[in-house]
């Protein structure tokens, strides 16, 4: 392979490398606070990896802490459901929750479980989407966070961290 052909094919994959970036970095900028499992999944794969540090670990792998502070941010979109009026008792879902590394809300991303009831779940995006703005949890870490999990409305949460004081 002569010069010139080393130097096109290097070229090439420079700007191929600088395309995937701007189309990334657009689509991220992009990207809703609240969206579905399913939808805008390279980006959703992206920011899996971007904040691969899971809750636990910004607890100091301390199972009581994280759970705590789990049940405690369930009990606050319950709170804030009732404060704006938005009927969520009976929504069951599998939630992936994403935080900046201050603490606030980077990203709700969600699935209704079959047993959940039936409802608008554009509605309840539009719902976590308003949470999003108004929510920071009470832990940082040097970069951004996530957990997976499951949530069922009426969490019953305060019930649980009564019983355990």
């Amino acid at each position: 392979m002569n010069k010139t052909c080393k130097h096109i094919i290097f070229s090439c994959a420079k700007i191929i490398m600088l395309s995937t970036f701007i189309v990334g970095t657009s689509s991220a900028q992009n990207l809703p606070k609240v969206f579905m499992i399913g939808e805008h999944e390279m980006e959703y794969e992206n920011m899996v990896r971007e904040c691969n540090t899971m809750l636990l670990s910004v607890c100091q792998d301390s199972m009581n802490v994280a759970y705590d502070n789990w049940l405690t941010m369930l009990s606050d979109i319950e709170n804030y459901a009732k404060t704006v009026d938005f009927d969520i008792k009976g929504v069951k879902i599998w939630i992936n929750v994403f935080w900046n590394k201050d603490g606030t809300l980077k990203h709700i991303v969600y699935y209704p479980k079959p047993n959940s009831k039936n409802m608008d779940f554009d509605a309840l995006s539009q719902f976590f989407q308003s949470f999003t703005s108004n929510y920071k949890l009470s832990l940082s870490h040097i970069n951004c966070f996530s957990h997976y999990g499951s949530a069922s409305f009426p969490t019953f949460s305060r019930l649980y961290q009564q019983e355990e004081k």
